[in-house]
C-alpha cells in the first residue's frame, strides 16, 4: 500500500524503537555494502544512542507511516572551529525499499533541519552518500543540499 507525504511523520526515536532501528540498519548494511552485521553488537550500538538521555552519541530520527517505523537516520556532531558551531551529520540514512519515494526521507530531513535551525549552536547539516547513488543525490538536492568534492578514507577496525 502506497502512502502519501501526509501519512508520514518524523520524530526523535525512543527506546521502544530500538528493534526497528536495528532491523533498518542491518538492511542498510546488506543493501549498501553486502555486509551482514553482528546483530548483538549492532543492538548495543543502537541502544547506546536511542537509550541515552544525554545524546553524546547523537540521536536517531525515525519516519513512521501507518503506525510503523519505515525509515531512520542517525544525527552525529562535528565541531567546526571555522564557524564556532556544530554541524549535524546525517548518518546511516535508510528507508524501507517499498516505502521509498513516499516522503519518509523528506519528513526526517525537514524534521532535523527544523531542530537544527532552532538551535543557535548548529551551523548546518551534512551527509555522505556514495558517488553512484544518483537517486539519493537527487533527493538531497531537491531539499536544498549542495555537493562538494570529497574523498573518504578509513581504516575499519571492526568490520
Amino acid at each position: 500500500m502506497a502512502v502519501s507525504d501526509a501519512d508520514v511523520r518524523a520524530r526523535k526515536a525512543i527506546a521502544a524503537d530500538v528493534g526497528s532501528i536495528v532491523e533498518l540498519n542491518a538492511a542498510l548494511a546488506r543493501e549498501l555494502d553486502g555486509k551482514s552485521l553482528d546483530l548483538a553488537r549492532l543492538r548495543a550500538g543502537v541502544e547506546a544512542v536511542a537509550g541515552s538521555a544525554e545524546e553524546s552519541c547523537g540521536f536517531y530520527v525515525v519516519a513512521e507511516a501507518l503506525g510503523a517505523v519505515v525509515g531512520v537516520l542517525h544525527v552525529t556532531y562535528e565541531w567546526s572551529p571555522w564557524r564556532n558551531a556544530t554541524f549535524w551529520w546525517l548518518n546511516n540514512v535508510f528507508v524501507q525499499r517499498r516505502r521509498r519515494r513516499q516522503g519518509a526521507y523528506r519528513a526526517m530531513h525537514r524534521y532535523v533541519e527544523g531542530l537544527a535551525r532552532d538551535d543557535d549552536g548548529v551551523c548546518g547539516i551534512r551527509l555522505f552518500t556514495t558517488a553512484d547513488n544518483r537517486a539519493a543525490q537527487r533527493t538531497y538536492g531537491s531539499l536544498g543540499m549542495t555537493s562538494e568534492a570529497s574523498y573518504v578514507s578509513e581504516i575499519d577496525f571492526v568490520l
